[in-house]
């Protein structure tokens, strides 16, 4: 169960500036998401995020949500994104099965996506070092909680390096000196 880039699409979910603050480790958790939306650019891997309810909430994280693009970044109420129909529309129009995801907070809005993409037939892999919650205890039990389900597990180089699958890459020598520090 490798991932593909060619069937791959990087989810972000819910990283809000406004929410940031309470979160564990949140500035790396917004350095690990911009990587990951880095290499997807590298790799030409489609990019889709959410903001909970952003009226209220306020918006992505500026860094990150200029990488995203705005068009590409989908308000929602509903805790799972891809249970939105805005989102999901969205979402659909790239005919991509594995959704790589990474945002916060792991135990409401990561794991009700990620358990609700595993019902729609969807392959997930959760990038373990770029999800988070305000207490560490939530993104622990979460990660156990969607693996169980049938999440796969994997960091952001492991992304990397599946999606590149060789040396011999176009963009390996890119991968290897900019994202390998």
């Amino acid at each position: 169960m490798l991932l593909s880039k060619n069937k791959s699409i990087v989810t972000v979910v819910d990283v809000q500036a406004r929410l940031l603050p309470g979160v564990h480790e949140h500035d790396q958790l917004v350095d690990n998401c911009k990587w990951l939306v880095r290499l997807a650019h590298l790799m030409d891997v489609p990019v889709i995020g959410s903001e909970q309810y952003p009226d209220g909430l306020g918006h992505t994280e500026e860094a990150l949500r200029d990488l995203v693009g705005e068009s590409n970044l989908h308000g929602k109420t509903l805790f799972s994104c891809i249970d939105d129909s805005g989102f999901e529309a969205a979402f659909n129009a790239h005919d991509r099965q594995q959704v790589v995801l990474c945002g916060m907070e792991s135990h409401a809005c990561v794991v009700q996506s990620v358990l609700s993409m595993l019902d729609k037939g969807l392959e997930v892999f959760v990038v373990a070092d770029a999800i988070s919650a305000r207490n560490p205890l939530d993104t622990e039990i979460a990660l156990r909680r969607v693996e169980r389900a049938g999440a796969q597990l994997v960091t952001r180089e492991m992304v990397g390096f599946e999606w590149l699958r060789g040396s011999d890459a176009a963009e390996f020598r890119t991968f290897s000196k900019e994202f390998l520090r």
